[in-house]
């Protein structure tokens, strides 16, 4: 048996690890889209490193892009076998994978309209297309948590829930050979314990073989419970006392449904200022309809709200921005008020547009609400630069910038550990480490190995290893 990995290698994206069995069989974990790589984006998503036709299954942790993106490619070369995945990754996949298509005929329009102009015919295609999205459905089956199920002949699959996104789960897989078992586990994306909305990640079984995410390795995230004040605070300061706008860039899936709860507990608790509050994202409320209907990933707190509130995301105030000419005339809107709108990172999408008409004017904010890769809009926001560069021109910095850490749907070090805690050590033989920077991995596994792993793997890109 080997195992190869083939994106999420020393890096944060692009997850995509494949399970080869003796008999030639080939198990793929994710399919993600490789982001925010530079130049070589594009190449990576292009180079597969294994052939698409030769694989048996797919099974797929969680919706997000960099672990779902490439699904439509991959049947666009040559898949046609079965797709798994928990029902609530299924409803956001179809939402997150149709934009994904969106985005890349848009950027080839754009790109080969350039190349038209300077006299250059070698025009490109878009990775994939919207009907490519709607040739992956064909082959998806849906997997509960907590239920074994046979995906073929000596393969057992079985989810158990990782707390990360709505619908994230662990992969855990029996695999048997020779009459022996193996036992795999991928953690996906590991989750929060005490998250506001989903429940914390699940036990799971003993392993041999572990691959495991590393994002926040070497961090410790603020508490959770910090960010319904600060999130007042702010609101207070720009809105009631400088009676500006409060711009907040918050990614479409989780991150702006933290928020609106967060909004909706303060309402609750008869502290939310009467102000307007736009979610200025199409698909944030195509994201926000599938948290409402998948009310079975709520933790046991925002069980009890919904038995006397039954949309935990909706407050007075909130109105939800579809149409592009509504977006434009918020530009110009006079009064205070709040703007939650895609991305998260400020370096695509309609908030981007929002910060350009915001930035100069001392009484306006912008509330960073997660990671930003380092050559994005919102890390040189919150680098505090005096002057920044949108769409080609120079703004300068008056609006005041702040952060809210404490909402990452990434596990910490601490919850990284605790989620591993239900495993002896001595029987895991070999925990290989993904999704990470390669020096956050460095830290973390010397972490691990003190707590008894001894046998601690860093990937490189297309690395195979033999699984005794």
């Amino acid at each position: 048996m080997k195992i190869s990995f083939h994106g999420a290698a020393r890096t944060v994206t692009g997850s995509k690890h494949i399970i080869q069995l003796n008999d030639g069989r080939k198990i793929l974990l994710d399919c993600g889209m490789f982001q925010g790589m530079g130049k070589e984006t594009m190449q990576l998503n292009h180079t597969w490193g294994f052939e698409p036709k030769s694989l048996s299954c797919v099974i797929i942790s969680h919706a997000h892009i960099d672990h779902t993106g490439l699904l439509p490619r991959l049947v666009k070369d040559g898949y046609q076998g079965p797709i798994y995945c928990t029902k609530a990754t299924a409803d956001l996949m179809r939402i997150l994978l149709e934009d994904s298509a969106h985005i890349q005929e848009a950027d080839i329009r754009y790109v080969n309209k350039q190349r038209s102009k300077s006299g250059r015919n070698n025009l490109e295609e878009p990775l994939y297309t919207v009907e490519d999205v709607e040739a992956v459905f064909h082959l998806l089956h849906v997997v509960d948590y907590d239920r074994n199920i046979q995906v073929d002949s000596g393969i057992e699959l079985y989810y158990t829930d990782c707390g990360h996104i709505l619908g994230s789960a662990a992969v855990n897989l029996i695999l048997q050979e020779n009459g022996k078992s193996t036992r795999i586990t991928f953690s996906g994306d590991v989750g929060r314990y005490r998250d506001i909305i989903l429940r914390s990640p699940q036990r799971f079984p003993q392993a041999d073989y572990i691959i495991m995410e590393s994002t926040y390795g070497d961090k410790l995230h603020p508490p959770v419970a910090e960010s319904q004040d600060f999130l007042l605070a702010q609101i207070e300061k720009i809105c009631l006392q400088q009676k500006g706008k409060l711009i907040i860039p918050a990614f479409s899936v989780g991150r702006s449904q933290e928020i609106l709860f967060l909004l909706n507990r303060l309402e609750l608790e008869h502290r939310l200022p009467k102000l307007p509050y736009y979610v200025d994202s199409p698909l944030t409320a195509k994201a926000t309809t599938v948290m409402r209907e998948h009310p079975e990933c709520f933790n046991k707190t925002v069980q009890d709200i919904l038995h006397h509130d039954d949309d935990v995301f909706g407050f007075q105030g909130l109105a939800f921005i579809h149409d592009v000419a509504e977006s434009i005339a918020l530009n110009d809107y006079p009064h205070p008020c709040v703007i939650i709108s895609a991305s998260g990172m400020a370096e695509a999408g309609r908030v981007k547009h929002h910060i350009a008409h915001a930035i100069s004017d001392e009484r306006n904010g912008i509330l960073l609400t997660g990671y930003c890769e380092p050559q994005s809009l919102g890390a040189r926001l919150q680098e505090g630069r005096d002057e920044v560069g949108i769409f080609g021109r120079p703004y300068p910095v008056r609006a005041s910038v702040a952060a809210m850490h404490s909402l990452s749907a990434h596990g910490d070090y601490e919850d990284l550990s605790q989620w591993l805690a239900c495993q002896d050590p001595k029987q895991v033989q070999r925990l290989f480490l993904v999704h990470g920077e390669y020096e956050v991995q460095i830290h973390f596994a010397e972490r691990l190995r003190k707590k008894g792993f001894k046998d601690v793997e860093i990937p490189a890109m297309h690395e195979h290893f033999r699984l005794e």
